[in-house]
């Protein structure tokens, strides 16, 4: 079998995350790797295996050899190494977000139309078995009709004013930071369990820390490491820290979703809630491999990731029995298993299980929603 040709840009926290997912699909090789200089490149690519190196990310487009780029970068980076992929023809998964405003994303979801290619956005979340579980259960009937939706993301890695990386900075993350960064995981999972839309949204942003200490030296994301008062610079912060949004959704029904990064002791820890006619379910990203499902009249349930115990299309993305753990590297796994199904047929599917370039678009429109309505203070209709 002829294994399909993939390269890698970028190798910060996530870029590595891809790869060692990509290298566990046996119709796949990880052959390239891209980098912000040729000497960098060549550096990482040595300590991952990766046979060649970029330093320029034209470099990866005119590769013909090249049949699918990974987009690992910054988010400003997104639009530009998109849209040259696409142009080339290559198919392309990128990180989220898709680029930093509608404008971009809309060109790319139109360019992704016109070349036919298989385009995805690494919406990694919707992976986990008992997050497609509870997709099933909805579509199947399970939980009635939703009456109400409660969600939070939380985390804590930039609790501290001293807590610094590139997503703090406009213009290179975007006017928005935590609803973009991880609010974006949690309305696209809401819209992907419920199959509800949201049509108003009113949001209130708090920026915890008005001033943070920029370190003038790198300092590797999530290493814990402290510099000394002289290696910092202070900046002004005119993102958010923290957000509380109240939702409308198109059966006429509500939720409410609360995102922080500044929530001490979260690691990474996306709660959902879905409140329905028949029953409750919650899911924890931190307990992953167990649903909890709520009666009225008969006892609550806690349903564990079992392909013996779930619906057969929850049951597609598990790996392991019962009682074998799987958890954040096999979403990516699973993700990447039904995109390049496609890559091997040739073409985008016309109704996708993964999700696509046209779903980060829907995010970027959720969140420039909710920047609008944090600046009124007052609901705007999506």
């Amino acid at each position: 079998m002829e294994k399909i040709k993939v390269a890698v840009a970028g190798t910060g926290f996530i870029g590595p995350a891809h790869i060692e997912a990509l290298r566990r699909l046996p119709n796949v090789e990880v052959v390239g790797l891209a980098e912000a200089n040729a000497e960098l490149a060549k550096t990482k690519a040595d300590q991952l295996g990766i046979p060649r190196s970029y330093g320029d990310f034209q470099e990866v487009v005119n590769d013909p050899d090249i049949n699918c780029v990974h987009i690992c970068t910054p988010n400003f980076l997104h639009y530009p190494m998109s849209k040259a992929a696409l142009l080339a023809g290559k198919n392309v998964v990128c990180e989220k977000p898709l680029a930093t405003s509608t404008k971009e994303a809309e060109e790319l979801v139109q360019i992704a139309r016109e070349k036919g290619v298989v385009n995805a956005l690494h919406f990694n979340v919707r992976y986990y078995p008992l997050v497609r579980q509870m997709k099933t259960m909805r579509e199947k009937g399970d939980l009635g009709d939703i009456f109400s939706i409660t969600g939070s993301y939380l985390q804590d890695w930039l609790f501290l004013n001293t807590d610094y990386n590139w997503r703090l900075e406009p213009d290179k993350s975007g006017e928005s930071r935590a609803i973009a960064d991880i609010g974006s995981h949690l309305m696209d999972l809401i819209e992907y369990v419920t199959g509800l839309h949201v049509t108003e949204v009113l949001a209130d942003f708090s920026t915890v820390h008005k001033t943070r200490m920029k370190p003038l030296k790198p300092v590797e994301t999530y290493s814990g490491k402290m510099l000394t008062p002289e290696d910092y610079q202070e900046v002004a912060i005119n993102t958010e820290d923290h957000a509380n949004v109240l939702l409308r959704f198109d059966n006429g029904n509500k939720g409410v979703i609360t995102v922080s990064q500044v929530a001490a002791g979260r690691k990474n820890r996306l709660n959902v809630e879905i409140s329905g006619s028949k029953q409750n379910l919650e899911w924890c990203s931190e307990k992953p491999n167990e649903l909890w499902i709520g009666k009225r009249e008969t006892a609550n349930q806690s349903l564990m990731r079992d392909p013996s115990l779930v619906y057969k299309e929850a049951a597609q993305i598990i790996s392991y029995p019962g009682g074998h753990n799987e958890g954040f590297a096999d979403c990516s796994k699973q993700l990447f298993k039904e995109v390049y199904a496609a890559v091997a047929q040739g073409k985008q599917p016309e109704n996708p299980l993964f999700p696509t370039f046209a779903d980060g678009l829907r995010e970027l429109v959720l969140c420039d929603k909710m920047i609008e309505s944090h600046k009124k203070q007052a609901w705007v209709k999506i």
